[in-house]
């Protein structure tokens, strides 16, 4: 299970042991290793099994995040009781640029699905025409339950009492042939996802948060083939930005950011491969930047920008010539609240409000032993405390909170108070 957010980290991984005496190591799947799927006959096997098999399924996917441009699953593993451990490759099923259609397998799996941080393998599964019914997530149910480390291998370590092998979590998983040992942590990612969920479950019930989980749970769900909204400016999150000072300099790093993207879509690589983030800024802090500059700076020299030159030069023409009058702002209109830095100079009145407000959360927070991120997300406590409902009673804050897109549970539990700390001034 690989993470959008680096090729280095896994949420399945966080380094950490439990206990003083080291558990033993699960280094093979308990039926074996089971052949890749990479036809219609294995597929069709595959799909037969996993439909004889019963109870809920343990699902994970492989991506190359940090290497390649798409977010496209390179390895599905699905597990079942009396069906085993299957690992489909989607990619024989991909035609051209079309995604592999996985559906009729996905009308298979018509029971639970049991993820392990679900949020960020939806995604890729429902390209593939596999969407859940309904799902448990074993790390959103560790951090319901307080756990301070909820990657899949310490759950797995503390509520099973063994160690999953992790080093294959930053791999290239677009490269063919995967190796049997990438193959076999793959494998052990589904392994003991039906175990892990019956103590989780346990516990939930346990702690009278399993109504909590449950509607969580549905959110995903219901949300797993909905695609994430573009983001405005994407070239804006370019590392070193902040440093730039003019609408001049941000329009290089506009061209430049928008001519790497282009080549890192065409080719399926990811953008950091293509050139680093880091030259873009370095270029765009120069006064009228041209070939004569890009050939001074070292990441511009590598063998794969350099083959690009001609299309950095055309960025930086097209930057040149842009009007004053099209140039991007320096800073986009804010959606939402300010800074919550400029409160005190800005709404002396908001800022208090704002304080109480968080007070409160984070108490309750540690009263019901969770993350304050799952009580409530923290851009929701600043846009009520910003601009709180005209009627300030329980009723008023609940179809805030629930506009905000705040679950029942959460609403029941903070919107008495809420009313009365907003009111307060």
């Amino acid at each position: 299970m690989t993470t959008p957010e680096s090729p280095a980290t896994d949420p399945d991984d966080d380094g950490s042991t439990s206990g003083d005496a080291e558990a033993p190591l699960l280094s093979a799947p308990s039926g074996g290793l089971p052949t890749v799927v990479v036809d219609d006959a294995g597929l069709a096997a595959s799909q037969a099994a996993l439909a004889a098999g019963h109870g809920p399924i343990a699902i994970d996917a492989e991506r190359a995040h940090g290497f390649r441009y798409s977010t496209r699953a390179y390895l599905i593993q699905l597990k079942r009781a009396g069906a085993g451990i299957h690992l489909i490759d989607p990619i024989p099923f991909t035609r051209a640029e079309i995604p592999a259609d996985l559906s009729e397998l996905g009308a298979t799996l018509d029971d639970e699905w049991i993820l392990h941080a679900a949020s960020q393998d939806l995604p890729c599964l429902a390209e593939v025409g596999l969407l859940p019914k309904a799902l448990f997530d074993t790390e959103l149910a560790g951090r319901l339950l307080g756990y301070p480390r909820v990657s899949l291998g310490t759950l797995v370590e503390t509520l099973l009492g063994v160690r999953l092998a992790k080093e294959h979590s930053a791999a290239d998983w677009s490269q063919r042939p995967l190796p049997d040992s990438w193959l076999t942590y793959a494998a052990l990612d589904v392994e003991l996802l039906a175990e892990l969920r019956e103590k989780l479950q346990a516990e939930l019930a346990a702690a009278g948060k399993e109504a909590w989980a449950a509607e969580e749970f549905a959110a995903l769900a219901a949300g797993a083939g909905v695609p994430a909204p573009p983001r405005t400016d994407p070239w804006r999150r370019t590392s070193g930005i902040h440093a730039l000072r003019t609408p001049r300099a941000l329009n290089v790093v506009k061209c430049l950011w928008t001519a790497r993207d282009e080549i890192a879509r065409k080719l399926d690589k990811s953008p950091s491969k293509i050139l680093i983030d880091k030259a873009i800024a370095e270029v765009a802090a120069i006064d009228q930047p041209g070939r004569q500059h890009l050939r001074t700076i070292e990441a511009f020299s590598r063998r794969q920008a350099k083959r690009y030159e001609a299309n950095w030069v055309d960025a930086l023409a097209r930057a040149a010539g842009t009007p004053r009058s099209e140039l991007p702002p320096m800073h986009l209109l804010a959606e939402g609240p300010p800074a919550p830095r400029s409160w005190a100079r800005r709404d002396p009145v908001a800022a208090e409000r704002l304080n109480r407000v968080r007070e409160h959360v984070t108490a309750l927070a540690e009263d019901l032993n969770l993350p304050t991120e799952n009580l409530i997300s923290p851009d929701s406590v600043r846009r009520l405390a910003w601009r709180p409902p005209s009627t300030l009673d329980p009723a008023s804050v609940d179809v805030t909170l629930a506009e905000l897109g705040a679950r029942r549970w959460q609403r029941q539990l903070l919107a008495p108070a809420l009313a009365r700390l907003l009111a307060d001034s």
